[in-house]
């Protein structure tokens, strides 16, 4: 049995795996960079060693360091969790090779499945059925226009060597090949060191469908069910169910027996995940073909552990053992229904853009959920790694249960200082259609209207914002801001770029609230149409906690509160609304903001430029690619006009808010 086991990974997954280790009586090391140093699992590990700067290149990604540690702090086994050097064959053999366990498959089996383009190949010889597409060696234009040209558009770009949505691209028309095509390649070539790629014919009303397995080396292979992972943005999944809601049982059957002849074809050991493509119309209830097999734990396993009663970990570390597998696939008993949703640092309403900040606020629900999660309040989300916060997870006796469970968890989550996507799961997780199961690869894009309709403040969030930035100290000096109180305050209030001014007036019972909608000087000089004034009266009292009690027109409900940058983030249920009081004297201002130029959003580096200075510009047009968090974001006119100037070139690093292009717009 494994007795010290050095986990070569970080945040969530690592904290996870360490918990498991300890249960079964595993002393655990933990790896850390420069950014990781105070991280949670450092300190929930027995020990810890320092690998290097905050990059994953001078850190996570350096076998020779972490198999330096293992031998330094005498571990016999190392677990890669996911991501970084978790798919690295080389990496597993170099482990091997020192005379210490890989938890995980061979590197042999890694190098088979590694390579998608291979991993089809093989497949196909194992009579699993396959996506319609090439995956040969010849990678030029020519050749993929010509593939396209034959399996019919859309078709989607993948990276021979990708992973988790990076390098995939889907492709509408042949006038868009060649742009995407470079454009997969360098995000490829930089996320995995490998720009190859194949092509695949797109299913447009496809599911997502994936069966977790176990093997134990010697031909032996189970499944545990599997899972739904339909629910994507940017190819990254967002929210997975298991079992797969509404699957017809023939489809169900054979997609379980192709999950394990996947498996038993390359002699697979321990955990892994063979991922297929379910098309809904086609004949019999539909066609499922393979897509790829993921030669590790994957980040979803939560929801078949909960449905199973099983933890995934042990299991990986008693085959990695040597003790085989633990049950047979007949003692595997389905129990339930179970739902994971990812609680990302990114903005959902900006393209799911990553969000970089500091979490002065994290309350994650507890009770209702099982949270994993590899972060802390105070905690700094940087441009380094993934930014995931945490995975919520809920189960029931039936779907319903378990998904109501999900709704309410996430109604409890409350992050401030940075963004998250707490009320973009929230509303898809209402959505009628995901309430009925009806889900496939294209939700988002199908449903965005009501998926990003954010709705806007109303009374209860002005008088809950009202009585907790009236008691903050740092604000900026208002006429009325006495000790005193006088009769009728006025506060001048800004929502998402638009000012209003709220006048308090005390009365015996309470307030009165008369709330001014864009009424600063400047809206009046543009002639924008005035918006309706609101009134209503409240009561409130706010507790040392953030808890905001309100009785807003005889109703009465509670709010909570807590900074956000230069305001307050108020919470009603799920929803969030950010809220500033602003100085009257110089009025509201959107901050950050600098007319004429374009500012990078984020840490990252300049990858493209795509114009000269003093084109003329379509409003919309990419200016510039930037590459942060190992994806692309494309820098784009905010309206037709000229470039004047960019001010860096390909390969400069850029800091948050740095300018990158001068941009003149037209009149």
């Amino acid at each position: 049995m494994i007795t010290k086991l050095l986990i070569a990974n970080r945040g969530e997954i690592a904290c996870r795996i360490a918990r498991t280790a300890h249960r079964m009586g595993v002393r655990t090391v933990a790896v850390f960079s420069d950014a990781d140093r105070n991280a949670p699992h450092v300190r929930l590990c027995d020990e810890a060693i320092h690998l290097g700067p905050a990059p994953a290149a001078e850190s996570y990604l350096i076998a020779e360091k972490i198999i330096a540690a293992a031998k330094r702090t005498g571990a016999d086994a190392i677990h890669p969790g996911y991501g970084f050097l978790s798919e690295n064959a080389d990496f597993a053999e170099a482990v091997e090779d020192a005379g210490i366990i890989f938890v995980g498959p061979t590197a042999e089996t890694i190098r088979a499945m590694g390579s998608k383009s291979a991993a089809k190949d093989l497949m196909e010889e194992a009579g699993v059925p396959v996506t319609p597409g090439y995956q040969g060696e010849d990678q030029s234009l020519r050749t993929f226009r010509d593939a396209a040209e034959r399996i019919g558009y859309p078709v989607l770009l993948k990276a021979t060597a990708g992973g988790g949505g990076k390098g995939m691209r889907m492709v509408e028309k042949e006038a868009d090949l060649a742009d995407t095509l470079d454009s997969a390649r360098r995000e490829a070539k930089s996320a995995f060191g490998d720009e190859r790629f194949l092509i695949e014919k797109y299913v447009p009303h496809a599911r997502h469908l994936e069966v977790q397995i176990f093997g134990d080396g010697k031909g032996n292979v189970v499944h545990m069910f599997e899972r739904d992972c339909s629910v994507q943005r940017r190819h990254q999944k967002i929210i997975e169910e298991a079992p797969a809601p509404d699957l017809p049982p023939g489809v169900r059957a054979k997609l379980l027996e192709a999950g394990v002849n996947a498996g038993k074809a390359v002699n697979y050991r321990g955990a892994g995940t063979v991922e297929f493509l379910y098309d809904t119309g086609g004949q019999d209830g539909g066609q499922v073909y393979f897509m790829e097999m993921n030669t590790r734990l994957q980040v979803e396993h939560p929801v078949s552990e909960m449905i199973t009663g099983l933890d995934f970990v042990e299991w990986q570390l008693r085959i990695a053992s040597g003790d085989g597998l633990p049950y047979r696939q007949e003692d595997i008993v389905e129990l339930g229904h179970a739902f994971e949703a990812r609680l990302y640092a990114e903005d959902a309403s900006q393209n799911f853009a990553p969000s970089i900040g500091t979490l002065t606020t994290l309350h994650l629900p507890g009770g209702r959920a099982r949270i994993d999660s590899g972060v802390e309040e105070g905690q700094t989300i940087t441009p380094h790694y993934d930014p995931m916060i945490a995975k919520i997870i809920t189960h029931g006796a039936r779907r319903s249960i378990a998904l109501n469970r999900l709704v309410m968890a996430l109604e409890e989550t409350r992050v401030a200082g940075l963004e998250t996507n707490a009320p973009f799961l929230h509303r898809l997780a209402q959505h009628p259609k995901f309430v009925r199961g009806e889900v496939s690869t294209r939700f988002i894009e199908h449903h965005g209207s009501e998926l990003f309709d954010e709705p806007a403040p109303d009374a209860p969030v002005w008088a809950a914002a009202a009585l907790f930035l009236r008691d903050v100290p740092d604000a900026p000096a208002a006429p009325a801001f006495r000790l005193n109180r006088a009769a009728h305050e006025v506060l001048w209030l800004e929502h998402d770029g638009e000012p209003a001014l709220f006048h308090l007036y005390h009365e015996e019972d309470g307030y009165h609230a008369v709330l001014e909608p864009d009424a600063s000087a400047a809206a009046r000089r543009e002639g924008r149409e005035a918006k309706p004034a609101q009134s209503f009266t409240f009561t409130g009292t706010r507790a040392a906690n953030g808890e905001i009690s309100l009785t807003v027109n005889g109703r009465r409900l509670t709010a909570k509160a807590a900074r956000h940058g230069k305001g307050v983030r108020i919470w009603l249920g799920a929803e969030q609304f950010d809220i500033r009081l602003v100085d009257p004297l110089t009025g509201a201002q959107s901050e950050g903001s600098t007319e004429g130029s374009l500012t990078a959003p984020m840490p990252g580096i300049v990858t493209l430029l795509n114009a000269k200075p003093g084109d003329e510009i379509a409003a919309g047009a990419s200016l510039l690619v930037m590459e942060a968090m190992k994806m692309e974001h494309s820098i784009k006119a905010p309206s037709a006009g000229v470039l004047k100037a960019y001010r860096f070139s390909p390969g400069d690093q850029v800091k948050e808010g740095d300018l990158l292009v001068e941009f003149e717009a037209a009149e």
